[in-house]
């Protein structure tokens, strides 16, 4: 299923996604032209002149492929472990410990060896990632990435707060820490890479001071560079921060400068209606972490209230906060998350008075919110198969998964059952390609 040697790749196959967050468009047998990494036409086959260069039977659909808004990458060794605290024990019991070990470049080297393939054999054609202080680390990640092929936003993580990080994992000055990141963000550029960008990333507000704060905002515009932070995560960070500077994680966020078009913040599950509009109004959108948040946010992200508000939304795995890779098993758990939002979790309380109506979502939306989503927080080229975008995608199995459709249901049906079981049942296992800009990276 690999393109051609001139880049070019004509595959006929079903395509399912969603263009809106509402709307499942299923493209039945087409032929999907690729032209140097960018889709050039989508025919029906019965239409297409010429021979495809590569079939995917019926037992395949072709999707978009996902994005992750939220990865921290040195965590990867401590995937699905050590849950057992509160955010802010964890970060200096575990996490803290772990990402100072990034200094040792062999070692960064071997995780990020094993990481990056097999988030693209999970369908992650486009990763945002955290790196750690260490900028021959980071800058690994970034070249990993590269030459793996995956899409990718990678950041040198500032942080320089004496109360926020412990005295042997921070940067020494604020002067140190913009110095560092200002040569990160050269370094990755350096790479020449169409595929991987840097990102400016202050951890959030706890570990970095005001002025570190203001220095980013102020290095991002000076470079033309996104940004991602953390923003009201947990009950202690969105306290923290109210405490600290009198106003909420997103007012405080905006005071920096940070709230910039295409800001990412991770998590989000504690802020307001106004911190909505200030979002919406800064073009900045979310990493909604659905798995992460059941760990450490104390609180479910009410996914369908902010895109009501206009906020761009989409999935974050946030490894290892969230214990799985796969923006799959997420957009189940964002489905999932959303009914308890609405149904509410405490039998104590009269079923009327017990959750918060309207927040459901469905597979479509949560779907939407990995692909579309993404693209749309990032404000980039991916995210749907059509013409003008670059062709990220996967091929996923999904005969096994029947359509459980009962008889004399409506003639959709069945595409609609089936996209559902997709979204809620997928694994690596059932991805047998994976493509980035057109190359195939992935699968057999």
């Amino acid at each position: 299923m690999a393109s051609t040697t001139d880049n070019t790749l004509r595959l006929r196959a079903t395509i399912m996604q969603t263009p809106t967050a509402e709307r499942l468009e299923v493209l039945h047998d087409v032929v999907v032209e690729v032209i140097g990494g960018l889709i050039a036409s989508i025919t029906p086959a019965t239409e297409f002149l010429g021979e495809p260069d590569a079939v995917l039977d019926s037992n395949h659909v072709l999707l978009p492929g996902l994005i992750d808004l939220h990865i921290h990458a040195p965590q990867w060794p401590q995937l699905g472990t050590g849950l057992d605290m509160p955010l802010e024990e964890w970060l200096f019991a575990y996490t803290f410990p772990l990402e100072a070990g990034f200094a040792d470049e062999d070692f960064a080297q071997t995780v990020w060896d094993d990481m990056v393939p097999t988030l693209l054999a999970n369908g992650t054609t486009t990763g945002v990632y955290y790196g750690s202080t260490h900028n021959p680390a980071t800058t690994a990640l970034a070249a990993t990435c590269a030459r793996v092929g995956q899409r990718a936003f990678v950041g040198r993580v500032a942080m320089d707060h004496p109360d926020g990080t412990p005295e042997w994992y921070r940067d020494n000055s604020v002067e140190e820490a913009l110095a560092a990141s200002a040569d990160s963000i050269a370094q990755i550029r350096a790479l020449e890479s169409p595929l991987v960008e840097p990102i400016v990333t202050p951890r959030f507000i706890p570990a970095c001071t005001d002025e570190l704060l203001t220095g980013l905002a102020k290095l991002a515009h000076d470079t033309g560079t996104l940004v991602q932070t953390h923003c009201s995560e947990s009950d202690w960070e969105h306290q923290y921060v109210f405490d600290r500077c009198g106003m909420s994680d997103t007012e405080a966020l905006d005071s920096f400068g940070l709230l910039r078009p295409s800001t990412v913040l991770a998590h989000a599950g504690h802020i307001s209606d106004a911190d909505m509009h200030t979002i919406a109004a800064n073009r900045a959108g979310i990493a909604h972490c659905p798995l992460s948040n059941t760990y450490f946010g104390d609180a479910v992200f009410p996914a369908r209230r902010a895109l009501a508000a206009g906020v761009s939304v989409g999935l974050g795995t946030d490894i290892a906060g969230g214990p799985s890779q796969s923006l799959f098993a997420n957009a189940a758990h964002a489905i999932n998350a959303s009914r308890q939002l609405e149904d509410g979790v405490d039998a104590s309380i009269r079923a009327d008075s017990r959750g918060v109506p309207e927040s459901r979502i469905d597979a479509v939306t949560a779907f939407w919110m990995a692909t579309m989503g993404g693209a749309t927080v990032l404000d980039r080229p991916i995210g749907l198969l059509e013409v003008g975008r670059r062709f990220d995608a996967i091929a996923v199995r999904a005969q096994s998964f029947g359509d459980g459709t009962p008889p004399g249901s409506s003639a959709d049906a069945p595409d609609a059952r089936v996209f559902e079981k997709i979204v809620r049942l997928t694994t690596a296992d059932d991805i047998d390609a994976v493509w980035v800009d057109g190359r195939q990276v992935a699968g057999n």
